[in-house]
């Protein structure tokens, strides 16, 4: 059979994922955070896309119409133009005027800003980092000054050191080796060096650099440029004049206390049941992180996308509005430049604009009615969380959720990433409300997870320090509740509450009686 080549035509059908698509798809996923920030992007980006001034409230899950309806707030005093009459007219704004109206020569009342343009120094940016800038280098333009920038700052655990060090050090010498030794410190204030590599590339004798480390460890906060738990714990210690014998036996095992052997810690530090329960309770108030504090990690808050309500028709679902971006297509505009613009390639850019600007709005609008026809049916499902608690959450999984809404599982997994929903007993994501099942003893309906895994926590919390117990009894206790768990279960969920063992416990418990 001779093989040569030929021309066939095939007719078929398949799903294309256009630009448009895997923008939506993008968009369904986002977090209401990341969402703001691509639409004002697209904003800036598309001369056709407009950001509304105020939205409304959604009244509810039953009905799309707030969806729809959510249109521009309106101003109900309309008297800014009004404001800036009355400032232009009223109040003086030049210095000669000001001067007038006071009586007083603001040279008298305000040394500092007599009218005097200030200059800023490049060069005295510059300055040495041991001294403090100088007038000159703070100095700014009235256009350039904000206030606000210099109230937000945060300083870093170097530039707090840094001063310090400047006060406790007066050789240069050990100025530079401060600055090496500081700069070696890791994010928890620890000095993880090799002090004989560190010394010989200072050229300076391992004596000098443990002498220049000791009087580093009496800069605040009190632990820092410690090499080792025990020196940091230490040092906060001696700080408040407690470390005594049976203080120094316990840090140099502390290992043993993470491990609650408390009987040998007690012969090694030579002290009864009350006294090592009071030395522990000292051990837990010191910072075992002082370099810690000097982390400014922004905290984004929780603004829920949904919020869930009880009315007297039952459990009503919301969009939250303030986290649902409203764009407007400006076609008008696109008219106007469209009729005055010949050129063929200005076309088509106003073109696929316009496009784009009309798929994001409807974009946007779908992926609020998605969110809302997920949440509402989640809170069908589980309203008996809602009305009685944890205990009562149901085993969920997202193909109930699909099949219920007529959707793709995909697409519910999309929407319940990175969204939250307010509800009267909190916030939550809403991936929370899918967990896996446990078996029931007696065949029917099986349990949450997350019921289960609080029902573990009720269990340990309510138990007797002279009767602790172990997981084959919580299993026993779990049963007699109708819930079919294996020990390995309760270890595994135990674990992920950060609940110790029976045999842990029973040491802390005794020790703390």
């Amino acid at each position: 059979m001779a093989l040569s080549p030929k021309l066939e035509v095939r007719q078929s059908q398949q799903l294309v994922m256009t630009p448009q698509l895997m923008q939506a798809i993008k968009l369904l996923q986002m977090s209401s955070l990341d969402l703001v920030s691509y639409v004002e992007n697209e904003i800036d980006s598309n001369p056709f896309l407009e950001r509304t001034e105020g939205d409304t409230q959604g009244e509810g899950a039953e009905r799309s119409e707030p969806l729809e309806n959510a249109g521009e707030k309106t101003s109900a005093d309309g008297a800014d133009g009004a404001d800036g009459d009355w400032m232009a007219s009223q109040l003086e704004t030049t210095p000669a005027a000001i001067s007038s109206r006071m009586d007083a020569d603001l040279s008298n009342v305000f040394p500092d800003d007599n009218g005097v343009e200030r200059v800023v120094d490049p060069s005295a940016a510059k300055a040495d980092n041991w001294k403090a800038p100088s007038n000159g280098a703070m100095a700014s333009t009235s256009e350039d000054f904000n206030l606000e920038t210099f109230v937000a700052a945060e300083l870093s655990m170097a530039d707090v050191l840094l001063e310090q060090a400047s006060v406790a050090l007066t050789s240069p010498a050990d100025r530079m080796v401060a600055l090496y030794l500081i700069d070696a410190l890791d994010e928890n204030g620890y000095l993880r060096i090799d002090q004989l590599e560190a010394a010989e590339k200072l050229g300076i004798s391992l004596e000098h650099l443990e002498q220049v480390i000791l009087q580093l460890q009496g800069l605040d906060p009190v632990g820092i440029f410690a090499r080792s738990l025990e020196e940091c714990l230490a040092l906060q210690l001696r700080e408040k004049d407690r470390y005594d014998p049976a203080m120094q036996a316990l840090i140099e095992n502390i290992g043993l206390l993470a491990k609650r052997e408390f009987e040998m810690l007690k012969a090694l530090c030579g002290v009864d049941d009350e006294d090592l329960q009071e030395m522990i309770f000292e051990v837990k108030q010191l910072n075992p992180k002082p370099g810690a504090i000097f982390e400014h990690e922004l905290v984004q808050p929780v603004v829920p996308d949904a919020i869930v309500k009880q009315s007297a028709h039952g459990w009503t679902v919301e969009l939250n509005s303030e986290t649902l971006p409203k764009v407007l297509v400006n076609q008008s505009y696109y008219s106007e430049i469209s009729s005055a613009v010949n050129g063929e390639a200005d076309q088509q850019y106003f073109m696929d604009s316009l496009q784009t600007a009309n798929w994001l709005a409807k974009s946007l609008e779908q992926r609020a009615r998605t969110i809302l026809k997920v949440a509402t049916e989640i809170v069908r499902q589980q309203d008996r969380f809602l009305s009685l608690g944890v205990q009562h959450l149901r085993p969920l999984n997202l193909r109930t959720i699909a099949d219920a809404i007529g959707m793709h599982e995909s697409t519910v997994s999309r929407v319940t990433s990175n969204k939250y929903i307010a509800t009267p007993r909190g916030i939550y994501e809403l991936k929370y409300f899918f967990s896996s099942t446990i078996s029931s003893v007696e065949g029917g309906e099986g349990h949450s997870s997350e019921s289960v895994k609080h029902k573990i926590k009720q269990l340990i919390d309510a138990e007797s320090p002279k009767a602790i117990l172990s997981d084959d009894t919580i299993v026993k206790l779990l049963k007699g509740e109708g819930v079919d768990i294996a020990r390995r279960t309760v270890a595994k969920y135990r674990d992920v509450l950060k609940i110790p063992s029976s045999v842990q416990r029973r040491r802390e418990k005794r020790i703390s009686s």
